[in-house]
Parts: C-alpha cells; sequence; structure tokens
C-alpha cells in the first residue's frame, strides 16, 4: 500500500517562510511526475508547482519566483520551499505523485494524494 505524507505546514507571518515536505512510502517501483496542489478556503484546490522524474519544473504565476519545487528521488520525498509568503497563499497543501508500485508480477500505475497539511500566512 502506498501513502504520501506531507509534514512542514504551519503559521509564518507575511513576508515568512516554510519548507514542505511529502515522503512516499510503501511496494513503489517508480515515480513518474510529483506535483503540489493547494485549496483556499471556498476555492477549487489547484496545481501550483510540478516536477517530473528527470527535474524538469513547471509553476503557476501565483508562486513562480517564491516558491521552489524538488525532489530527492533516493528518498522518494519531495519538497516545497516557500519564499515571500503572503497572506493569499494560505491553504491547505496537497501532494500527488504518479507512479508505479505493486508486485514484480503485478504493477500497478496510479495517481496518489497525500492528506494535505495546512499553512495559515497571517501577522
Amino acid at each position: 500500500q502506498v501513502q504520501l505524507v506531507e509534514s512542514g505546514g504551519g503559521l509564518v507571518q507575511p513576508g515568512g517562510s516554510l519548507r514542505l515536505s511529502c515522503s512516499a512510502s510503501g511496494s513503489i517501483f517508480s515515480i513518474n511526475a510529483m506535483g503540489w496542489y493547494r485549496q483556499a478556503p471556498g476555492k477549487e484546490r489547484e496545481l501550483i508547482a510540478a516536477i517530473t522524474s528527470g527535474g524538469s519544473t513547471n509553476y503557476a504565476d501565483s508562486v513562480k519566483g517564491r516558491f521552489t519545487i524538488a525532489r530527492d528521488n533516493a528518498k522518494n520525498t519531495l519538497y516545497l520551499q516557500m519564499n515571500r509568503l503572503k497572506p493569499k497563499d494560505t491553504a491547505v497543501y496537497y501532494c500527488n505523485a504518479d507512479l508505479m508500485s505493486g508486485t514484480i508480477g503485478h504493477k500497478i500505475r496510479d495517481i496518489y494524494w497525500g492528506q494535505g497539511t495546512h499553512v495559515t500566512v497571517s501577522s
């Protein structure tokens, strides 16, 4: 069984920084693209940053230049460094992974989600 577990959320003042982590565990053979999403109160979940297995990245305009996505393939871990945080960054942040899991004789490719971690930017 595959699990994605986020950590690193919390309360931070405007202009501050946080680093989110997302650790994938279970019978994982390989991880393709990974991403960070967020959902603010009353809004739909949105993709804010993505990274391929080769390290290519993409960002939503709202976070470009402030957030950095990275991954450690050896540790099956995804990171999001968030700098110059703004109150509008307040949301629940979710990680997402497109990965291959299962057994040697039965591999499954699927999309997995973490449980979310709260980020609140407020003075």
